[in-house]
């Protein structure tokens, strides 16, 4: 039968009293909303309700938006989706509201705020307060001392000045500012403000049994930006899984851990750990693809040390070069770097599988990692279409997986023979015009010839033309390369291009060849004893040379295309495909 879902607009008297009994889930973001936001809505409200003295049933009604519960049929408990800020800011503002009304409304208003425990209930839990909101846990208990007990906010002013968690400082400034704004209204104002608050201002509540169906509701109604993500729902599946008494624990752990690599990149981590038990294509949601073949609900706490923890850790020392060993450290951190380079992320879930299952055997990553950027560079440079590196990539995992020797001929890991051909055709020929790829390939190739030891602290850096690609009639270039057939055949090899930093300079590219190399190729360049150093060791190659003739090109082409060969060993016998 299918999940019912129930929306009905709603007077804020009616959300804050026995119908609705509010739960912030810990999947959820802590309470975020600053003074200018609590602020922007005290002020929406008394502008829309202006100077108006006519009786509050006349005054048009005010929409404060929408809210998303997780709620079942009859029952007044309800865990917020959608509407967290809202819902709580609200209650700082009755809060506020209770201590500057008269004695006889403000205890209408405490009655809004949570429901007194009857002492003679010969149920323990009925002798209890219940109150309308609950915070998350490490916020709930201050929220309910300094904002919804009587007397609270007095207290809170003590704290003006106190170091507080950023949830718990948010609600301290957003009561004192309220509280401070309202003690300059009269009281036949505030009054009016009390009424036109409850029983004019309207929330479109929307509910659904289960929270697939809320995060779809909630999905479509809120246009601001996805702030309810798959981790955040698939968090609150997997904590609630665990004991009582580990909850916060691991609630805790989860959250370092995102905070560790930043809401983003945690949400893709989630992608990658798909990849990795999935193996294949993604075709439904991340979140249902999780829940399917990771099953992380079924054994909770082994899912957050065994899988999570190190999978965001691998993925942290990726992509921020940190490997951190007793050796080797240096080389591997080298090899991310290159791998960071590469235009797709999808040999990362092979990465992070690899690194987090052998973080302790640094001989192993190292080759693992040297060949990895073999691989994935080969397949950038030969523009392998997604679908290829996907199984690739699903191939290796499999080996990974299964703990098969990766050095083996027949490996997922391995250039085959045609594979190879094809690399070094596609570099022995119009490089230039593989803009997808020309930067990475002269990066490597600088990078190889500096002994892997070259740093750029460029902001931008562009691939140029010795050659230029139109010479200016009456130029030396036209004298070395007469034939304009010939010419073209040059023009964009390897052996013809170099890097600069900054942008290109389009009057300097048809200089002749000796004023290009001092106007123009040697800005930044160091003199030495061994003569003109650009900071590109490519291009100090193009300083110290006299000439620049077909002759010199097909030297230069030869030369840089073995060291690319020798870069990624495309020579290594290989695999027939």
């Amino acid at each position: 039968m299918p999940n019912r879902i129930h929306g009905a607009e709603y007077p804020i008297d009616r959300i804050f009293c026995g119908d609705f009994i509010f739960s912030i889930p810990l999947y959820q973001r802590p309470y975020a909303w600053e003074i200018e936001q609590a602020e922007a809505l005290l002020d929406d409200l008394l502008s829309f309700l202006g100077d108006s003295t006519e009786p509050i049933d006349e005054v048009n009604p005010y929409f404060l938006g929408s809210i998303v519960l997780i709620k079942s049929d009859g029952l007044p408990e309800a865990e917020v989706v959608d509407g967290q800020q809202r819902l709580t800011t609200l209650t700082i503002l009755l809060a506020a509201l209770r201590e500057v009304l008269p004695t006889e409304w403000a205890s209408t208003i405490t009655e809004r705020l949570y429901q007194k425990g009857n002492p003679v209930d010969i149920n323990p839990k009925g002798r209890e307060n219940r109150y309308r909101l609950t915070l998350r846990e490490r916020d709930a208990g201050f929220f309910k001392k300094y904002i919804q007990t009587e007397g609270g906010l007095e207290q809170l002013k003590a704290l003006k000045d106190a170091v507080l968690p950023d949830s718990q400082a948010h609600i301290r400034d957003n009561a004192l500012i309220l509280l401070n704004r309202l003690t300059q209204i009269s009281e036949q104002e505030l009054c009016q403000l009390t009424q036109f608050l409850l029983y004019k201002c309207l929330l479109v509540v929307v509910s659904t049994p289960d929270m697939d169906s809320a995060y779809r509701i909630f999905s479509v109604l809120n246009d601001r930006g996805l702030d309810l993500s798959h981790s955040d729902i698939l968090k609150s599946e997997i904590i609630s899984k665990i004991p009582a008494a580990q909850q916060e624990y691991y609630n805790r752990r989860w959250e370092d851990t995102e905070a560790m690599l930043g809401r983003s990149t945690f949400q893709d981590l989630f992608s990658h750990i798909r990849m990795i038990y999935r193996k294949t294509k993604q075709k439904d949601s991340v979140l249902k693809e999780v829940r399917e073949y990771v099953k992380p609900s079924e054994n909770p706490i082994h899912f957050i040390d065994e899988v999570l923890c190190p999978t965001a850790q691998a993925l942290a020392d990726i992509q921020d070069c940190s490997y951190e060993s007793h050796q080797h450290a240096e080389a591997i951190n080298t090899y991310f770097k290159h791998l960071n380079q590469i235009d797709n992320a999808d040999w990362l879930p092979s990465a992070i599988a690899f690194l987090s299952k052998y973080r302790h055997h640094p001989d192993k990553l190292l080759i693992f990692f040297r060949d990895l950027d073999r691989l994935v560079s080969g397949l950038m440079i030969q523009r392998t279409d997604i679908n290829q590196r996907i199984r690739r990539y699903s191939a290796l995992l499999t080996w990974i997986e299964e703990n098969q020797n990766l050095s083996q001929p027949d490996s997922p890991m391995h250039l085959t023979a045609k594979e190879c051909e094809s690399i070094i055709q596609r570099l022995n020929g119009p490089l230039y015009l593989e803009t997808k790829i020309r930067l990475y390939v002269l990066l490597r190739l600088d990078q190889y010839l500096a002994g892997g030891n070259a740093v750029y602290n460029f902001s931008r850096i562009t691939v140029e033309h010795v050659l230029p690609q139109n010479p200016s009639p009456n130029s030396q270039w036209l004298e070395w390369f007469p034939d304009e057939e010939k010419r073209q055949e040059y023009v964009h090899c390897l052996g013809n291009l170099t890097l600069l930093p900054g942008h290109k300079n389009s009057s300097a590219q048809n200089y002749d060849f000796e004023t290009k190399k001092n106007k123009y190729f040697s800005r930044q360049q160091k003199e030495t004893a061994e003569g003109s150093v650009s900071p590109f060791a490519i291009t100090t190659q193009v300083l110290n040379q006299p000439k620049w003739t077909p002759e010199a090109i097909e030297q230069r082409q030869k030369e840089r295309l073995d060291c690319l060969k020798q870069l990624w060993r495309l020579n290594e016998p290989a695999v027939v495909s």
